[in-house]
C-alpha cells in the first residue's frame, strides 16, 4: 500500500493516542511522545509497527503522542490513520482486524 497523503487519527484525551501518518522514501520511522516511555514505549512502538507491516505498508513517518493508549486503541488508531493516508476507507482491511 502507498501513502498518498497525511493523515491523523486520535485525539490528545485520556487513554487515547493520536497518530499523524506521512509518506517516507525508506522504513518505518516513529517519533513517540509519552509520560510511559521509558516503560512501555517499545511496547507501543511494537504495535504499530506490526499493525503497519499487516497492512503492507514499508515506508512511513509516525509521530504519536500516547495519552496512557491500551494495544487495541494505539492498533485501532493506526489502522484508521492508514486507511485515511492510503485513501481506502471505504475498503476495510478486515483481514488485519
Amino acid at each position: 500500500m502507498e501513502i498518498k497523503k497525511t493523515a491523523i487519527a486520535g485525539t490528545l484525551e485520556s487513554s487515547d493516542i493520536q497518530l499523524t501518518i506521512s509518506a517516507a522514501t525508506n522504513g518505518i520511522s516513529i517519533d513517540l511522545q509519552s509520560d510511559v516511555k521509558k516503560v512501555f514505549g517499545d511496547q507501543i512502538e511494537g504495535v504499530i509497527k506490526q499493525t503497519l507491516s499487516d497492512m503492507g505498508i514499508a515506508a512511513a513517518k509516525v509521530k504519536a503522542v500516547d495519552k496512557g493508549a491500551l494495544d487495541c486503541v494505539i492498533k485501532a488508531r493506526t489502522i484508521a490513520a492508514v486507511q485515511r493516508a492510503t485513501e481506502t476507507t471505504e475498503q476495510p482491511a478486515w483481514e488485519v482486524l
